[in-house]
């Protein structure tokens, strides 16, 4: 039996190695081990089984032929995982030759650049920056600022309304239009004299060139002891010309109306980009808009509680895109929210 035993196992390993050699993938080498080591019906197991009635050398014998056959096919596993592993990497294989890649620094946005240099020009002006809510109610963005219902800015065609909260129905919210709803806030819980200023976005249904339906406004509000029309123009020629830092800044004031100043005025500079020959960007008039001011009327103190018999008050309200559009020459403030990074990169 012991030779029958021998020449059966000697038999199996030279066709073990032989079907091992056709495996080419895992799932053929689990199948032939399950020929082999199944549970069932596995070949080497079934002898296994019947080994106590076998003799000292023959169960010898076929514990040597099964460490012989685990051998076999642990070595053939190994080589099949090395050889996917090649084809791998052969596949996914890197050029050391080409040149790295650095990593990109994140860098302060163009609109961010423009707020950071006016908030330090302010605060050497002596103003505090104030920021608020952007959803606001009727009263902090129309009717404070003498704005009434019938006032043509309420309408649906320049204001972005929302929907009214279920618990206030008649309390109708909106997308603040200015940042002067701030200032209404700031009032409200601070006595004159101060001088502050307000930031952040604003909504409005304009869309062109030098208008887009959110932008970033900044307005300042000086109010004390006999503060006039000339104090305010020296403040925007300082402002301005800190901002710009042009040898030669060129400012016009012309007479206008807003609902919450008297006198108002806006403020134009001459166009730098054809030096007010006239442009598509100025629409050939030499000059562009910077921003609107005037001083506070005097129904906006009443409204705020402020004896307007002892103080009187300056604002002015700037759109800080249209600064960036003017400073860096740019043709068109759509570019700033695009996210075109080949545009943003260059002010960094």
């Amino acid at each position: 039996m012991e030779d029958d035993v021998s020449r059966f196992l000697v038999q199996m390993l030279k066709e073990a190695r032989d079907r091992l050699a056709q495996v080419n993938d895992l799932a053929m080498l689990e199948k032939a081990r399950l020929y082999y080591f199944g549970k069932k019906d596995g070949q080497l197991v079934a002898l296994l089984k019947d080994m106590r009635s076998y003799d000292v050398k023959a169960r010898q014998l076929l514990n040597q032929t099964k460490t012989e056959l685990l051998q076999l096919f642990v070595n053939k596993r190994a080589a099949l995982e090395e050889k996917a592993l090649q084809d791998k990497l052969r596949q996914q294989s890197i050029d050391v030759s080409l040149l790295g890649r650095d990593t990109e620094v994140g860098r302060w946005h163009l609109i961010t650049q423009q707020y950071r240099r006016l908030n330090r020009i302010l605060a050497h002006l002596g103003f505090t920056i104030f920021e608020g809510p952007e959803i606001e109610d009727e009263f902090h963005n129309f009717t404070a600022l003498n704005m009434p219902k019938h006032h043509p800015a309420r309408s649906v065609h320049d204001t972005f309304y929302l929907n009214a909260r279920p618990t206030v129905k008649q309390t109708p919210y909106l997308l603040r239009t200015h940042t002067s709803t701030i200032q209404i806030r700031f009032m409200k819980d601070n006595p004159p004299p101060f001088r502050v200023a307000s930031i952040g976005r604003v909504y409005r249904r304009d869309s062109d060139l030098t208008h887009t339906p959110m932008f970033h406004q900044l307005e300042g509000l000086w109010i004390d002891e006999k503060v006039s029309f000339a104090d305010l123009k020296g403040l925007l020629q300082v402002l301005l010309q800190s901002f710009f830092e042009w040898k030669k800044l060129d400012v016009r004031i012309r007479p206008t109306y807003f609902p919450f100043t008297e006198p108002s005025a806006e403020v134009d500079i001459q166009c730098q980009k054809c030096v007010g020959k006239s442009c598509r960007l100025c629409g050939y008039s030499g000059w562009i808009e910077v921003l609107g001011c005037g001083m506070v009327h005097p129904n906006v103190l009443d409204k705020m509680e402020i004896d307007k018999e002892k103080y009187t008050g300056v604002a002015f309200g700037i759109g800080i895109e249209r600064l960036a559009l003017l400073h860096h020459g740019l043709d068109d403030l759509r570019h700033l929210f695009e996210n075109d990074w080949r545009f943003l990169g260059q002010f960094t």
